[in-house]
This record gives C-alpha cells, structure tokens and sequence, in this order.
C-alpha cells in the first residue's frame, strides 16, 4: 500500500469496525477521486465524505462477499488533466475495482477516455448537461430533463418569462445554457442576457451590472464553485434581492450554503431531485448517520447523497454476480433499483443514467430548501434532448472542445 495517511488511519477505521476478511483473500480496493483543493474543493470534499460512510457502513455489516471495502483517495485538484491522471493511476498502480467521483463535467470528460481505455467503471454522482453516453460510465447524477429542463417549464408557470443566463465557462454551462435557449425559444421566452465567467473567478461585478441593467424576471444560474459567493455578494451589495430578481441555480445545495449569507439568500431557489429536508425515513437515517459521524452541524445535499447511493448500488451488483470484476459489476449495474434517500432510483438499462424524482426548493434563513415543487413520480433519464438530434449535439460539444484547445474548460488564455 502506498503510504497515504488518509487510507492509514481509514484503515484503523476499519478494523475497528469489526469487518474481517475470509482468509487468504485481499479487501476489494475502490478508488475515490474527488477535488480537495482547488475552486471545486468546497463541493467535492463532502462528497467524497458521504462515500466513505457508505463505504464505512458497508464494512460494517462484513463488507463484500466476505471482504473489506478499501478506499483509496485521489485528489483532481479541480483540475481535469490532474483527474485523468489520477483516474490512469487508480486503475493501473492502484489496481481499483471501480472509481467513484468527479464533479464538473470538464473533470468527467477528462476522466472518460481513460477508463473507456482500460474498460474499467467510473459512478459519477452530480446533475449534469447530459449529450453523453458512455458503456463505462453510470451516472448517479441527473440528466436535462430531470433538473434544467422541468425547472425552466416551472419558471414559465409562474410567469417569468425573461432569462439571464449566468455561467462558469465549462462544458456543464455551456450546454446547459444551449438546451435552455432551445426551451425558452420554443415557450415564447427572451433571454435576456449570457455572462460566463472562468472557473474560479472572484471578479463579478461586470456579470452584476448586465443583470442589473437587463432586469431579467429570473436569473438562471450554473456558476460552480466558490465563485457562488462572490457572486451572490455582489448582488446583496448591489441591492438585488430574491423579491426584485429570484436566482434560480443548478450548483448550488445545502453545503454551499454553509458558506453564504442565507438570510440574504432566502427566497431564491435550486432545482435539484434531492433536498435534505425530504420527508422519508430513508432520508432521516441517512441524515442522521451522516450528521452522526462528520458533526451535527454538517448537512446532506443532492451530489452528497448521489455520491451515497452509487456506493450502495455498486454493492448490490457485486453481491449479485458474486464478484468485484468490472465487467460483471457493469453488467449487472443495469436495472439495479435502491429506496435511496431521495426516493426510489432505478438504473436505466439503456442509458446507464438514474430514474430520478425532480424537485425545486426555495432557500430558507436556516439554510435548509423548502420543497415547492415535486414531479409526481421519478423521470426517466434522456441525454440528449429531443430539440436537436444526437449528431448536432456531438458536433456542439466538439466545436467547444476544439475551440478551448482540446480542453472541456475555458483556459482563459
């Protein structure tokens, strides 16, 4: 093992639990591969936690198939040839049955050639643009038309009808704002103003000024990471509150919450398929094991718990073809079913992507989102929107990549 201090003392964890492997046979080593530096470290961190605890409580109760679950942690630096790089080592030194993590789709896509290479198995956990299909890749996360797409028909039910569009500079925003224009074009609406800014950037004032200038009746929001709190500092400082102008964001849960003025914040909204205050008891034991073990003063939110209940599905295909190989466990991922947190998800045999329940919530002076909207039952996924055919989406997203350079991110040069 290589001397990494985090799988030392996740060692000691371990055999603390109580969880002893059958004689003769080695823990079954999965790799984590999440950003603990860097812009997105503020998101990543507490996904990795939610995996270790369902990797902790899977050892608990023997592991698999008579085995140890051992965790080997990476770091992407927020930083998407740092995640290949990463991800190659995972597999080939590291030897990992399977890698969870990644955030941003720039990380993902840096991510997917390699383990397409090797055949291995990438879960990744967060909402995403979609136009992307991958036989090694299961996404957790949800696609267009379980997140963007319902949030933008729940705009335009409550009359707002003029967009400014707001955005990182990535492949996740880009997309995004492509199959949001594609809607609101089709619904009669205006977009009002597009902003992007690089991933990182603390400068917001100029994306403000257009905002306050266009007088929008709703921002959407996909900027990632801890530009969120520069950007809604500005719009406090510049009087701009949820009354006159709602955000509606699509990167922002209960744990960037944490770091914000929320009683300047209550009042927008997020649309996500997974809040902590869900009302199951699915989702109260969950809460509780995970406030039980990281602090009372943590909370759970939708990437948090997909990154969860990856690990539990990717359990359940291993116990059921009696083997941590790759193939198998692939194999065997499609249709599996699990009463998650959220609600009931389902793997989708022919996309790879997750069932999944829609939701939006309005930011409470707590912290927490209050549920204003539910789909009545879990969606089925779609990739690709159905506004533009397959082709023309594949040839959208290449047209980005070439033109940053062969990069899914903005270099900003």
């Amino acid at each position: 093992m290589r001397s990494n201090p985090c799988i030392w003392i996740l060692a000691i964890l371990f055999a603390a639990s109580g969880c002893k492997n059958i004689p003769g046979q080695a823990p079954i080593r999965v790799g984590i591969l999440h950003s603990m530096d860097g812009t997105m470290a503020i998101s990543e961190k507490p996904v990795l936690d939610a995996t270790l605890l369902a990797i902790e409580e899977l050892n608990a109760q023997g592991g698999l198939l008579g085995r140890r679950i051992e965790p080997v942690i990476a770091n992407g630096k927020s930083d998407g040839a740092t995640f290949a790089a990463e991800a190659e080592r995972l597999i080939t030194q590291e030897k990992v049955s399977v890698i969870f993590g990644c955030w941003t789709s720039a990380s993902r896509k840096a991510v997917r050639p390699v383990v397409e290479r090797h055949d291995h198995l990438l879960i990744y956990p967060v909402q995403y643009e979609g136009l992307e299909q991958s036989p090694n890749i299961v996404y957790t996360g949800a696609a267009p038309n379980q997140q963007i797409i319902p949030a933008v028909k729940w705009c335009f039910d409550r009359g707002w009808k003029r967009f400014f569009l707001l955005a990182s500079d990535y492949i996740f925003p880009r997309a995004a704002n492509e199959i949001i224009r594609d809607q609101v074009d089709a619904l009669g609406g205006e977009i009002a103003g597009e902003e992007y800014l690089l991933l990182g950037a603390q400068d917001v004032s100029r994306a403000v000024e257009k905002i306050v200038q266009a007088k929008p009746d709703v921002i959407l929001n996909t900027l990632n990471g801890d530009t969120n709190i520069a950007f809604f500092r500005e719009l406090e400082r510049r009087g701009v509150t949820p009354e006159t102008i709602p955000t509606l964001s699509f990167s922002i849960a209960e744990h960037e919450l944490l770091s914000m003025d929320t009683k300047a914040m209550a009042g927008n909204y997020a649309a996500w398929n997974y809040f902590q205050s869900v009302p199951s008891a699915e989702n109260k034991s969950f809460v509780n094991a995970f406030k039980k073990k990281y602090g009372k003063d943590r909370v759970t939110d939708d990437p948090i718990e997909a990154g969860y209940f990856g690990v539990l599905l990717w359990a359940q295909a291993v116990t059921e073809g009696g083997t941590e190989e790759v193939r198998a466990v692939r194999h065997a991922m499609k249709n599996q079913s699990f009463s998650a947190p959220e609600g009931i998800v389902y793997i989708d045999p022919g996309t790879q992507h997750t069932w999944k329940t829609v939701r939006i919530g309005v930011v409470t002076e707590d912290g927490q989102f209050r549920i204003v909207w539910t789909s009545e039952k879990p969606v089925r996924p779609e990739p690709y929107p159905p506004s533009r055919s397959r082709s023309e989406w594949d040839k959208f997203t290449e047209a980005l990549y070439q033109g940053w350079g062969n990069r899914w991110d903005n270099p900003g040069r």
